[in-house]
């Protein structure tokens, strides 16, 4: 790419890969570990390289060690808002003995970049500085100063967004800015993590844009029983109480399909086989109970996604259809021969769009029932919600498009995320954001089965695939 930024593909030299590999393996050696963060480091990291290539950056530590970064090229100002590239600095936790290589070592070994991050998310933010890196090139090729004046053949303003904390939950990144600088961020959309990575079903790879993610409550469940000695059981055993409640929590709620996972399943059906496609059908709601739409027992639903899936997909797919529970913490007891009279449970609550804080509440005291419900109090320690983006607006169509164009094989669909992302705060600021940071998986891999796992890692020919296709989103998009 040379001169002016275009709208047909882009592709990518051996040169500008090998930048690529260096860079992420450069950004997962800084061991952005959250807790505690350290994010700063790589965000002084990506500050010096955006300087190198003509690009001020504004780099953030609201809170020690917690640093963000912000850098912006400008078009024309004639194609609309701003397109944001959003990503984040830290990585969960890595225990370095289920791993083949160090998880912080960025080893390139066998075509692949290994280490924690390569995955989730430092390929996205390498792909993203990448990408601004071209526009900053084009600039001063055509002898413009990239940090002052329009990238050629750009219409629209590019933003360039790598938080701090999103695996947390963004409460000292993306929650901050959000609340402290919300022009910076301020954009016509967003492209984040998470979507645009092909996995393979029936000899067919469909690509999953994230067009929506479920919400989050966390609560802390406080189990009230009474005292006693060890040598005399009894049913106030405040233990036994929070076995059964959690028992009862693990039991899988209504089902319900959600416009982006109803228009997935109706857009997969015609690549699927015709048994698959069937059992699809089958998870239907049917028009025709006596009170309206109603769908099939959640029993029958399990047993049909477990029939038709490995089963890390058959749990992600029963994830996006229900409001799911998960239990993260029980705790009782202080000696073995006295019986607990207090213990407590917390829980990790995902709702679906539509469902809320309260609702949530009230499905916990269904399935949890009022005897037990009386022996408890509960407190709700964190909450956040759905959000969505629109299928018909001007950016969803255009990623769909590009990677059509860049795999002949591609099956796009909208897809709604059973995880958090920094999504929720730019919810908050009307900006749309889309799961769209684009990898082409080998058929045997899954993004779930390498997302916080041991040995995590990223093919040299994932990169290869996916630079070109970002480049091709947003200049298609912003050109």
């Amino acid at each position: 790419m040379t001169g002016e930024v275009g709208t047909g593909e882009a592709g990518l030299s051996e040169a500008e890969l090998s930048e690529l590999i260096e860079l992420l393996r450069a950004l997962i050696r800084i061991r952005s570990v959250n807790p505690p963060g350290d994010e700063i480091i790589a965000a002084r990291y990506l500050e010096q390289l955006l300087a190198d290539e003509g690009i001020p950056s504004t780099v953030v530590e609201p809170f020690p060690g917690r640093g963000s970064i912000v850098a912006r090229v400008r078009g024309d100002g004639t194609g609309g808002d701003p397109l944001l590239l959003l990503s984040h600095l830290d990585v969960v936790p890595a225990e370095p003995a289920g791993w083949t290589h160090d998880p912080f070592g960025g080893d390139l070994v066998d075509g692949y970049v290994w280490g924690r991050g390569a995955i989730d998310m430092k390929s996205m933010v390498a792909m993203e500085v990448q990408v601004m890196r071209r526009l900053a090139r084009a600039a001063r090729e055509a002898g413009r100063d990239p940090a002052s004046d329009p990238i050629p053949g750009l219409r629209r303003d590019v933003i360039f967004c790598s938080s701090a904390d999103e695996e947390a939950g963004g409460w000292h990144g993306a929650d901050w800015l959000v609340n402290e600088h919300p022009d910076w961020l301020q954009a016509a959309g967003a492209l984040n993590e998470a979507g645009g990575i092909s996995t393979a079903y029936g000899g067919v790879r469909f690509y999953p844009i994230q067009v929506a993610e479920k919400g989050f409550v966390v609560y802390k469940i406080h189990v009230k029983g009474r005292w006693g000695h060890g040598s005399v059981p009894t049913p106030d055993n405040a233990a036994v109480l929070a076995a059964q409640i959690v028992t009862r929590l693990a039991e899988p709620g209504p089902v319900r399909l959600t416009e982006p996972i109803a228009v997935s399943l109706a857009r997969a059906i015609p690549h699927l086989t015709a048994r698959a496609a069937g059992a699809i059908r089958g998870l239907m709601p049917r028009p025709d109970g006596p009170n309206g739409p109603t769908a099939p027992e959640p029993s029958a639903i399990e047993a049909t996604l477990r029939d038709l899936c490995d089963p890390v997909l058959a749990r992600t797919v029963s994830a996006m259809i229900h409001d799911t529970v998960s239990v993260g913490i029980i705790a009782a007891g202080v000696k073995y021969n006295v019986i607990p009279g207090t213990a407590y449970i917390e829980i990790d609550c995902r709702t679906l769009p539509g469902t809320d804080e309260a609702a949530m509440r009230e499905e916990l005291r269904r399935r949890i029932g009022e005897e037990l419900w009386a022996r408890l109090e509960i407190e709700c320690e964190q909450v956040g919600p759905s959000v969505s983006a629109p299928l018909d607006g001007p950016l969803y169509p255009l990623l769909e498009q590009v990677l059509r164009d860049h795999d002949a094989g591609a099956v796009p669909l909208p897809f709604l995320a059973p995880f958090a992302t920094d999504a929720k705060h730019l919810a908050r600021i009307g900006v749309p954001t889309y799961g769209f940071s684009p990898l082409r998986l080998a058929r045997d891999e899954g993004l779930l089965n390498l997302m916080h796992a041991d040995d995590e890692r990223v093919s040299v020919e994932a990169l290869r695939f996916g630079l070109p296709v970002l480049w091709d989103a947003v200049s298609r998009f912003c050109a």
